[in-house]
């Protein structure tokens, strides 16, 4: 699958709860993070998900909120701890790469303001956001 989106992480369904419109897809990734994903029913049973299946979480750099206190409990379902890989500045935005403990890199794009307000910097421990309702389900063929 060739897509854009710089965020694709393999992961194994470990549980779907279903709703009339939506589902809550829980996702185990293969190096032990857990994601959760809001999708329709209707592209739940189009996939064919069920519980083991092998999925591609998807998301896009700009879908991804940094957090640095870590103070602060928020409403987002998706936190992934890591600390900061890399940094590519730009006059606009910034590219900021997030390793996670069990080495999964999440890719982040924010505005280079953002950059300069957080002091991000290589190795400063950060929180990666994702709306669950941001994360696109494949399957490969």
């Amino acid at each position: 699958m060739a897509i854009s989106a710089r965020n694709q992480l393999n992961a194994t369904i470990k549980h779907i709860q279903s709703g009339a419109v939506n589902d809550v897809i829980k996702l185990s990734l293969t190096d032990g993070d857990e994601l959760t994903a809001v999708i329709t029913s209707e592209s739940t049973k189009r996939l064919n998900l069920a519980v083991g299946s092998s999925v591609v979480a998807i998301f896009k750099a700009p879908s991804v909120i940094i957090a640095t206190d870590d103070e602060l409990i928020l409403s987002s379902r998706n936190q992934l701890q890591g600390t900061v890989e890399s940094i590519t500045d730009g006059a606009v935005n910034a590219e900021i790469a997030i390793k996670t403990a069990s080495g999964t890199v999440i890719s982040a794009i924010i505005t280079s303001q953002s950059c300069q307000n957080l002091n991000l910097a290589v190795g400063l421990p950060v929180t990666a956001l994702i709306k669950a309702s941001h994360i696109v389900v494949g399957v490969k063929k």
